[in-house]
């Protein structure tokens, strides 16, 4: 692959893995709002988060398979299809279990642009590559928290919350295009297994009786969790207990997010150096140790000079864990890889789904429950870091 053709897809790949966090960080300043607007709390807006996440895990079920059965681009256009419908739904969502909903919905759309990513970078490149490859992405993906509150900010002043699912409307209206003229199909027919969605489902199996598969993609839910507590609590800790302008809200998010992409984009010089399993199982210690000094940063009643530091370095850590577990996990399945991006997307979805959900339970009119849910999932993901060896071999492309 030439370097301008991996530029071009590099940046199709990360447009359609930001469509995720365009759907959540953009309307995280309009939580209030949402609620006021909807005669609701801001403890039960948060759980539309849940609801996204929820639908974001259970389509992934769906496009893996179809992914490896019929190629990459149909079940690709299909999803942005969906998703563009249920974004106009949440426009014009009169209820809170209308928004819930919709929003649900647009999970299982919106989960296709990265399902489907993961299988095309497994398509073209081995696991070393395949972890440099994720690595770009996060520079892409990471515009998306940076930018994304900051125009849900300005949005929500100017026009209202509802305009935010238009423009998401609008984003995916742009990708179902430029997919439609500028993806190539990654998965030729003769590579495609030839069994029907019965069997399709049947080879999740795979993935699921690998132990380290599951470990490793466990790693990376746990940490993803971690930032689902983060971004479900954050707007209730900072709009709301500390008094952020919503407007502003966004320079906080986007700071975090600016930690996030210098990591992520020093992991293919970490990783040459050090290896995957270094510094994986680095990165996930201070991650616990950042989110530790949080929790006890809250627990004293430390402002936003106490707060956000040890935040900072916690959200930062994500760049590293999640693009090595991910790439260590995927480097087992070749032909499968669609079906292993779903298993592994399932997992980690899963756990930020929980994790958003038990921020919202947890919901008691303080910053704790932000704290404890981000220490208790970086807890998790050093347990399991250190539970087996990270080691993978360096597998030819299109290997299985």
């Amino acid at each position: 692959m030439t370097s301008r053709s991996r530029l071009r897809l590099t940046l199709v790949l990360g447009a359609l893995s930001a469509l995720g966090p365009l759907s959540i960080d953009m309307y995280l300043p309009a939580f209030p709002s949402v609620a006021r607007s909807l005669g609701t709390s801001v403890a039960a807006v948060q759980l539309t988060l849940a609801t996204y996440l929820a639908g974001f895990a259970l389509g992934q079920l769906v496009y893996g398979p179809l992914a490896d059965r019929f190629g990459r681009r149909r079940p690709l256009l299909a999803g942005l299809a969906l998703y563009l419908v249920s974004a106009i739904g949440c426009a014009a969502a009169a209820s809170l279990t209308a928004l819930a909903v919709a929003r649900f919905i647009q999970g299982l759309g919106g989960c296709a642009g990265l399902v489907i990513s993961r299988a095309v970078i497994r398509d073209h490149f081995d696991v070393r590559e395949s972890s440099r490859m994720y690595s770009s992405l996060m520079l892409v993906m990471g515009a998306a928290p940076i930018l994304a509150p900051l125009a849900g900010g300005q949005v929500l002043v100017l026009a209202g919350w509802r305009t935010v699912f238009v423009l998401l409307a609008l984003a995916s209206g742009a990708l179902i295009a430029v997919i439609a003229l500028g993806l190539p199909e990654s998965l030729p027919p003769g590579a495609r297994p030839r069994f029907g969605f019965a069997e399709a489902l049947r080879s999740f199996a795979a993935p699921l009786a690998h132990g380290r598969f599951v470990r490793l993609s466990l790693v990376g839910g746990a940490i993803l969790a971690a930032m689902f507590a983060y971004i479900s609590g954050a707007p209730f800790v900072f709009i709301e207990l500390l008094g952020v302008r919503p407007e502003r809200f966004g320079l906080i998010f986007g700071t975090n997010a600016f930690g996030l992409i210098g990591v992520s984009q020093l992991n293919h010089v970490l990783v040459r150096r050090f290896g995957v399993e270094r510094v994986l199982r680095a990165s996930v210690v201070v991650a616990f140790l950042a989110y530790g000094a949080l929790y006890l940063a809250i627990a004293l009643g430390g402002g936003l000079a106490a707060i956000l530091p040890p935040l900072f370095l916690g959200v930062s850590m994500f760049g590293l864990v999640v693009p090595n577990a991910t790439a260590a996990a995927m480097g087992h399945f070749g032909a499968q890889a669609g079906s292993a991006s779903s298993v592994l997307g399932v997992l980690q979805s899963t756990c930020g789904a929980l994790a958003a959900t038990a921020v919202s339970l947890l919901a008691d009119g303080t910053a704790r429950p932000l704290a404890l849910v981000t220490l208790a999932s970086a807890s998790c993901a050093v347990v399991l870091a250190a539970a087996g060896p990270v080691r993978t071999r360096a597998l030819a492309k299109g290997a299985s």
